[in-house]
This record gives C-alpha cells, structure tokens and sequence, in this order.
C-alpha cells in the first residue's frame, strides 16, 4: 500500500457526482477546500446538489488513481483537465480567499 498523501484521512468524505460514481463519467476537476479542507472531484459538467454524492476519499482513488497527482495542492487551490491522461492545471482559487 502507498502512503496516504492526501490531507484527509482515507475514509474521510469527498463530494463527487453519481455520474462519476455509478456511469463512469471521468474526474476532470478537483477542488481542496479552503474553509473545511474538504476537497470536491467533479466532471466538467454543471453540478446540482440532485447529482452529488458523497464517498470515501479512498473509493475516489479506486475510481480514477491520477488524482494521487494532486493530493499536495494546498487548501484553497483547485486543478483542472480536459480529459484522463493530459496535464493537471493547478491554479489558486479566486472565490476561496488568499
């Protein structure tokens, strides 16, 4: 087994989608929260509270381990991509202070 190298513990909740969870639909947004440390993995599509789900932290590296590139973004920062496979873009969060 790897070292966790996520903030949160493996069986920590993450919000996520159930397209992402039961149809497959790829993680191409990953948030790390900056009030709660929580962190968010979403598709590019839009998200409703109707389509959340929530799971554990390790069940989202079961669905898709190239999130293990991002777990050292500090809270309050967010990465993006435009499909598996490519580049991770990590930016700073506007909306979620300095």
């Amino acid at each position: 087994m790897i070292d966790w190298p996520f903030d949160q513990q493996e069986n920590c909740a993450a919000i996520t989608t159930k397209g992402i969870v039961f149809e497959g639909e790829p993680i191409l947004l990953v948030f790390h929260d900056a009030d709660d440390h929580g962190w968010q993995f979403l598709g590019m599509g839009a998200f409703d509270k109707e389509n959340s789900a929530i799971v554990s932290m390790s069940d989202i590296v079961k669905l898709d381990s190239t999130v293990l590139e991002v777990a050292h973004m500090e809270p309050g920062w967010f990465a993006s991509r435009e499909h598996v496979g490519a580049k991770w873009n990590i930016e700073k969060s506007k909306d979620q202070g300095s």
